[in-house]
């Protein structure tokens, strides 16, 4: 029988098969000696050991489509990643990070800012103007207010997707809307720090409709983007790839070159100097990262 892990838990992991419910699955020790790890999303096949208790044993791990390591997640169809507008402002390294691993991975990126009920006007133009040009939707929810919330529906249709961003943003409290029966518990922001608590504490999957899923994902507070080389950064900044090939010399790396393009862009107003900023932090930081 073939099912969708929603959640792992010190060991066992919850298979849903559709129209039939969840199943509590041991793994077989097959994969801890071939060193594979079941992940939340994976498409497996288990056996039942008891029907009406909902027992199994896992037993395979069907091909992934792709695979994440933070958040710890397989076959992603998009990841909607959650900011808030205020109460906290917006990490601009942090959540640029978060966009060069999806990219790296393929995985298409919807950007919701929420919280949009504490910010002035010119607070949510200014985040427009710096993310437009990367070709991400942009949808502006309040989780208190319940705006939006339709439209974040709507795009998690016939997907599954992994919700994903810093604690705090109110990530709980869309999945809440979204699905009431997550009942997730929601954290308060201490006013000192303003950073969330974490109330996430595993990775887990929530049916929103027959074939739409959203995965709720542990807070991060840091993301090191380090383990391929400074030359690809450049192709996971989307509102580069217009000027790629044009620079004045060849393979340009947009850092420290003349005649560059995307510099240009940059004093032009076409491509947002905070995002150039964080790709030449990036960039630095693989190029200075020590080689073992």
């Amino acid at each position: 029988m073939q099912g969708k892990i929603v959640k792992g838990i010190a060991g066992f992991y919850y298979v849903h098969v559709v129209e039939s419910g969840v199943y509590e699955c041991k793994a077989r020790g097959i994969f801890r000696k071939e060193k594979v790890k079941p992940l939340v999303g994976d498409n497996v096949e288990i056996e039942v050991l008891d029907w009406e208790e909902k027992t199994g044993n896992l037993i395979r791990i069907l091909p992934r489509t792709n695979e994440l390591v933070r958040p710890a997640v397989a076959n992603i169809d998009q990841a909607l990643v959650v900011f808030a507008v205020l109460r906290p402002a917006p990490h601009y390294n942090l959540l640029d990070r978060f966009l060069v691993m999806m990219e790296r991975k393929g995985i298409p990126v919807v950007l919701c800012f929420n919280k949009e009920d504490l910010a002035e006007s010119w607070q949510t133009e200014e985040l427009k103007r710096i993310y437009k040009a990367c070709g991400y939707p942009l949808i502006f929810t309040s989780a208190l207010e319940g705006k939006n919330i339709d439209r974040v529906r709507e795009c998690l249709k016939g997907k599954t997707t992994a919700i994903a961003g810093p604690s705090g943003v109110g990530k709980s409290s869309l999945i809440n809307m979204l699905t009431p029966e997550a009942n997730l518990e929601t954290g308060s922001v201490s006013r000192k720090i303003e950073r969330g608590k974490h109330t996430t504490r595993h990775t887990e999957l929530f049916p929103v409709s027959g074939d739409s899923y959203i995965m709720d994902t542990p807070g991060f507070s840091s993301l090191y983007v380090n383990d391929f080389g400074k030359e690809e950064l450049k192709a996971y900044f989307p509102e580069f790839a217009d000027y790629e090939g044009t620079c004045r010399f060849h393979g340009c790396s947009h850092v420290h070159e003349p005649g560059c393009k995307v510099k240009d862009a940059v004093e032009k107003g076409r491509i947002h100097p905070i995002r150039y900023q964080n790709y030449t932090e990036m960039y630095e930081e693989l190029k200075n990262r020590r080689r073992y």
